[in-house]
C-alpha cells in the first residue's frame, strides 16, 4: 500500500500533459517497469475508460489500484495522482479571490492561453476520432446544434442540449457506421459481477436522486451540478468544460474567472477534472472548503462507480458490434461539443483584441508545430499578459 500511494503521488506531482500524455506514464510504469498488469490489460483498462464517461486516466489510475490492492488500492492511487493538482488549483482559486482587479493582464494572459489549449485539443482529437464524412457531419452537426441554441433558444450549452444532441449522435453511429474490430483479449478482471451491477445501479440512481434534492440546499446543488457533469462527460477532461460552463456560470462563479482557471488547471500535473476542485473554491455561494469537497466529490465519483462497475462485464460488452457503432457516433459529437464550447465560452471569453488574438495564435503554434507542453505555454501565456495585456 505504501508503494502504490508513493508511486501515484510522484506521477501526481509530475505527470503534466493531459490525459493521452497520462496514460503513457501509466504504460511506462506499470506495464514496463514495474510489470503490475500486462499490455493487453492495460490496453482494455484503456478502452473501457473510452468507453464510458468520465475523466480517462483517473479511470485508469483507480482501476489500476483497484486490480493491485482492492478498494483501499483504488482510493490510495486515486490520492496520489489527484491530490496534488487539487491543491494547486484550490491555492490559486483562493488567491485569485483576493486579487482586487478582475482584468488584470495575467488573468488575460490565462484566458487566451486556454483558448489554444481547447482549440489545439479540438484539433487534436478531430484527427483522433473523425474518419469519413458520416463523423464530420455529427461534429459539425452538433456545434451548429449548440451553437445554434445558445443563439436563438436563449438555452446556452445547457447540459441537457448537450445530452441530446450526444443521444442523437449515438444513433446515428449505431444506424450507420460499420464496427471497428473488437479486442482481441478481453478483460477478465474486477469485482464480482455481483458488485459491479450494485455500483452501475448506483451510478444510476445518484443521476436521477440528486436533482430531487436540489431545494435542500446550494450544498445540493452543487453536488448535483458536478456529478452529471462527471457523469456525462466523454472524450476527457477538455470536454467537461461546456458541462460545467452550463452549471456553473455565472450562478457560482463569474465567466472571467472560470475561463481563466481552466487556463491555470492546464499548467499543473494530474487530472483536467481537477478544475471542479477550483471552481468550489471560487464559487461564492458556500464556504471555500465546503464547496472544494462536494465539487471534487462530484466531479469523480460517477466516473469511478461506472469504471469499477462495468470492469466485470467488459469483455462481453466489447464483444457487440452495435456498442461500437454507437461509441463511433459518439465520439464524433464529443467533438462537435469541444468545438461549440472552443466557441463559447472560451474564446469569447479570452479573445477580446487583436492583441489577445496575436497571442491566442502564437501560443496555438507553439502547442501544435512546436510541441510544446500545455504547461509552459500556459505559462508563458499569463506572463505575456501581464507585460502587455
Amino acid at each position: 500500500m505504501r508503494e502504490l500511494l508513493t508511486v501515484f503521488l510522484r506521477l501526481g506531482l509530475t505527470s503534466f500533459g493531459g490525459p493521452a500524455a497520462h496514460l503513457g506514464y501509466f504504460q511506462t510504469e506499470f506495464v514496463e517497469r514495474r510489470r503490475w498488469l500486462s499490455a493487453a490489460q492495460f490496453a482494455d483498462l484503456v478502452a473501457l475508460a473510452q468507453f464510458l464517461p468520465g475523466p480517462s486516466s483517473s479511470q485508469v489510475n483507480l482501476s489500476i489500484g483497484y486490480l493491485r490492492a482492492g478498494l483501499p488500492g483504488a482510493l490510495l492511487a486515486w490520492a496520489g495522482f489527484t491530490l496534488p493538482s487539487v491543491l494547486l488549483l484550490v491555492a490559486l482559486a483562493l488567491w485569485m479571490g483576493e486579487w482586487p482587479d478582475p482584468e488584470a493582464g495575467w488573468l488575460a494572459g490565462l484566458k487566451v492561453a486556454a483558448a489554444a489549449v481547447v482549440a489545439h485539443a479540438a484539433v487534436s482529437m478531430w484527427r483522433s476520432l473523425i474518419q469519413g464524412a458520416v463523423q464530420a457531419g455529427l461534429a459539425l452537426g452538433t456545434a451548429t446544434l449548440l451553437l445554434a441554441g445558445a443563439q436563438f433558444g436563449g438555452t446556452g450549452l445547457g447540459a441537457g442540449m448537450q445530452v441530446l444532441a450526444l443521444l442523437l449522435c449515438a444513433g446515428v453511429g449505431w444506424a450507420t457506421l460499420a464496427a471497428p474490430a473488437a479486442p482481441a483479449q478481453p478483460l477478465q478482471l474486477g469485482p464480482a459481477p455481483r458488485t459491479g451491477a450494485g455500483l452501475l445501479l448506483l451510478a444510476a440512481g445518484l443521476l436521477v436522486l440528486l436533482p430531487l434534492l436540489r431545494p435542500l440546499g446550494p450544498a445540493w446543488e452543487l453536488l448535483d451540478q458536478t456529478y452529471r457533469a462527471g457523469a456525462l462527460v466523454f472524450g476527457g477532461g477538455h470536454v467537461v468544460l461546456p458541462l460545467l460552463e452550463a452549471g456553473l456560470v455565472p450562478a457560482w462563479v463569474d465567466h472571467g474567472r472560470f475561463v481563466a482557471g481552466y487556463g491555470a488547471a492546464n499548467a499543473v500535473p494530474g487530472p483536467l477534472f481537477t478544475f471542479a476542485s477550483y471552481l468550489g473554491a471560487a464559487q461564492h455561494r458556500l464556504p471555500a472548503l465546503e464547496g472544494v469537497l462536494i465539487a471534487t466529490l462530484g466531479i469523480f465519483l460517477p466516473g469511478a462507480l461506472l469504471m469499477l462497475g462495468a470492469l466485470p462485464f467488459w469483455s462481453h460488452l466489447a464483444a457487440q458490434d452495435w456498442a461500437r457503432r454507437a461509441l463511433l457516433g459518439l465520439n464524433a459529437g464529443v467533438v462537435g461539443l469541444l468545438l461549440a464550447a472552443l466557441y463559447d465560452p472560451v474564446f469569447r471569453a479570452g479573445v477580446t483584441g487583436p492583441l489577445h488574438l496575436a497571442l491566442a495564435l502564437l501560443a496555438y503554434a507553439l502547442l501544435s508545430a512546436g510541441k510544446a507542453p500545455a504547461w509552459a505555454v500556459v505559462l508563458a501565456c499569463a506572463g505575456a499578459g501581464w507585460l502587455l495585456l
